[in-house]
């Protein structure tokens, strides 16, 4: 098994299998030379449901939203996978967009990102590190709670 998910298999995470939407017209992953570019991916679990659903602030504590972010990563890297075949063969995370779904006055975006950023670091080391944006939004397809883009660099 490759290094990547064997460190996912230790920290007791699983890839979750791949989920194609129908939300609209685009594709999990565009790769241009040594880019990858991930489109938003939310928290959805195998069965098609959500993690959770609902605001940051107001229906949903931190804690539930950093699960989300990490859930959330989880599901990047499976569209990861299936556009370079091989988790180990990423070269460097480079940027994070995450969207946090988030009640008018809260204000711990970074805090629910972390979800995501900590598991980046905690597979890939110095490489798992990136630039990030971590921002409110009034709202999120379906209500879920936190949305993330990723754009990685990967071996030739």
């Amino acid at each position: 098994m490759p290094e990547v998910e064997n460190k996912l298999k230790e920290l007791g995470y699983e890839l979750p299998p791949a989920r194609r939407t129908q939300l609209g017209n685009f594709i999990p992953a565009v790769r241009t030379g040594n880019l990858v570019y991930l489109s938003g991916t939310g928290p959805g679990l195998p069965d098609g449901t959500l993690l959770h659903v609902g605001k940051l602030g107001s229906d949903l504590t931190i804690e539930q939203g950093y699960d989300c972010a990490r859930q959330t990563m989880l599901n990047l890297l499976t569209n990861l996978k299936g556009e370079i075949g091989d988790l180990d063969n990423l070269k460097r995370v480079v940027k994070l967009l995450c969207m946090i779904n988030a009640a008018p006055d809260f204000g711990d975006t970074p805090k629910v990102a972390n979800g995501a950023s900590d598991l980046l670091i905690s597979l890939y080391g110095e490489q798992g590190r990136h630039a990030r944006s971590a921002v409110g939004m009034s709202t999120l397809p379906g209500g879920m709670p936190v949305e993330i883009e990723m754009i990685v660099e990967v071996e030739d």
